[in-house]
């Protein structure tokens, strides 16, 4: 079994800081919301209510990447949620292969506080934002 993967919390001046990194990924687990809402740029998009299965694709591209931040609308369940389960899945599933993952972390008050702090924020509906980071 592998060491099990801690899941913590950062704010959203430290991800301004953090997403500048290559190996750094953004995971976005709202629902439809997403498309309405818009998003932080470059995040990826794994809704919550397909999480689950959807953790082998997820892990294939995150290859390269050693931090994932999770976050929902405001970070209270879904994100949470998602990243404590992918958390579990790394530590029993050691016969899918390594894993370059070694931080997950929960964006503090999810979408909604990053917008309404004038965060950068996407509109392309792309499950993978090609969007810019400033």
């Amino acid at each position: 079994m592998a060491a099990s993967i801690e899941v913590s919390y950062i704010t959203a001046p430290e991800l301004l800081n953090l997403r500048k990194s290559p190996n750094v990924a953004i995971i976005d687990v709202r629902d439809e919301e997403r498309s309405l809402d818009g998003h932080i740029a470059g995040s990826f998009h794994y809704a919550s209510d397909t999480f689950c299965e959807k953790i082998p694709d997820l892990l294939q591209n995150m290859e390269g990447k050693d931090t994932l931040v999770f976050h929902c609308a405001l970070s209270k369940v879904r994100g949470p949620s998602c990243a404590r389960m992918l958390a579990e899945n790394l530590s029993e599933n050691v016969s899918a292969g390594p894993s370059n993952i070694k931080k997950i972390l929960v964006l503090e008050r999810g979408f909604n506080g990053w917008q309404a702090a004038g965060r950068p924020v996407c509109q392309c509906r792309e499950t993978t934002c090609k969007g810019h980071k400033e």
